[in-house]
């Protein structure tokens, strides 16, 4: 599903951007497939996904929601998270309306239920990089698996693409992702691209919490086969992840980048293409003589420049040109052609 130098793979991550609501989660996936985005993704989270003494303190992961009097952490995750019959009411709509589904699992039970969904691969989370269990249940499923890799050190995402390989994972994108949300441009690191590429040989991509559209942009260009960004409807919504997300004319602007610039990536071999090459002769040099010269008259240097168009002698061969004699009277700036030249003996 995914190769090196393809065409890059867009998910509009919705998350929890639904906030319990699946009118418009619907809505979202409308607008994502409007915009060119080849997937959506949600997240199958449930109260299970904190302990009890995250709950007893209340604490808040999003920095809008510290403090807050007039909800409960786990009343807000309760409302946010996707129930197992929302998910499969999720799938079928984007099977109705043609647009890949996925949701990130949090434990095996889930992961198991979104392969019975028919997901097309398997996402796994920054959070679970050192999870074992998830893992193992990952690689055996048999999909290609999305391995992302925010707060992990080198050695650390080494350990679970192993783990990955070990338990028979035949497909794996390494996505470079870093957790903040958003990150200061000098946190991004986009040229870990490179360093996965050759550290793993897997296919790479970018998890992007950053603002706007350039980040993702400037990875794709770095050669990112996957982009995978937070999408909302709008940016000011009550919830988690809306604040860094891309609303629906950024994420259109996205993939509208992702074609041209796959277009324009290319080859890594040198080519002068056909058309290129139709025009090489207007806006290449000739030799020309810069004054009348007469016949029998020997060249020299300051008897030539080089002009407009390339269908006469190139300049890279003026050495044979000079000291050579005309073989008939040559006007000034005509282009010169060999058969214009009778060379000096010995020359």
């Amino acid at each position: 599903m995914f190769q090196h130098n393809q065409r890059p793979y867009i998910i509009a991550e919705i998350g929890a951007n639904h906030n319990g609501d699946m009118e418009l989660a619907r809505q979202l996936v409308d607008s994502a497939k409007a915009a060119g985005a080849d997937a959506v993704k949600f997240q199958s989270w449930d109260t299970t996904i904190f302990s009890k003494s995250v709950y007893d303190k209340n604490y808040f992961l999003g920095d809008d929601y510290r403090n807050r009097s007039d909800y409960t952490l786990k009343q807000i995750v309760e409302a946010f998270a996707m129930s197992p019959a929302q998910l499969t009411e999720m799938r079928d709509y984007c099977v109705k309306i043609g647009i890949d589904f996925s949701s990130t699992p949090f434990n095996v039970e889930q992961l198991q239920h979104l392969v019975e969904l028919g997901t097309k691969y398997i996402k796994i989370a920054s959070m679970d990089l050192n999870n074992p269990y998830l893992l193992k249940a990952a690689a055996a499923c048999g999909l290609p698996v999305v391995l992302s890799t925010g707060f992990g050190s080198l050695e650390e995402i080494d350990r679970a693409v192993r783990l990955l390989e070990a338990q028979g994972a035949k497909e794996i994108v390494i996505l470079h992702c870093i957790s903040l949300y958003p990150p200061q441009d000098d946190e991004i690191n986009l040229r870990n691209i490179d360093t996965f590429r050759q550290a793993f040989g897997y296919p790479v991509g970018f998890s992007d919490h950053s603002i706007g559209i350039e980040i993702p942009l400037a990875a794709m260009a770095l050669g990112a086969m996957v982009i995978e960004k937070h999408f909302t409807l709008d940016k000011n919504m009550f919830g988690w992840d809306h604040k860094v997300s891309a609303d629906p004319a950024e994420l259109a602007a996205i993939c509208r980048g992702r074609d041209r610039i796959h277009a324009a990536l290319g080859s890594s071999r040198r080519i002068v293409g056909a058309r290129e090459m139709q025009r090489r002769d207007e806006y290449r040099r000739s030799i020309v003589a810069t004054r009348a010269v007469k016949s029998g008259e020997v060249f020299d240097e300051a008897m030539l420049d080089f002009r407009r168009p390339g269908t006469g002698i190139d300049p890279t061969l003026v050495n044979l040109v000079v000291g050579s004699r005309a073989a008939r009277d040559i006007g000034a700036e005509e282009i010169l052609g060999f058969d214009m030249l009778v060379a000096q003996q010995g020359k």
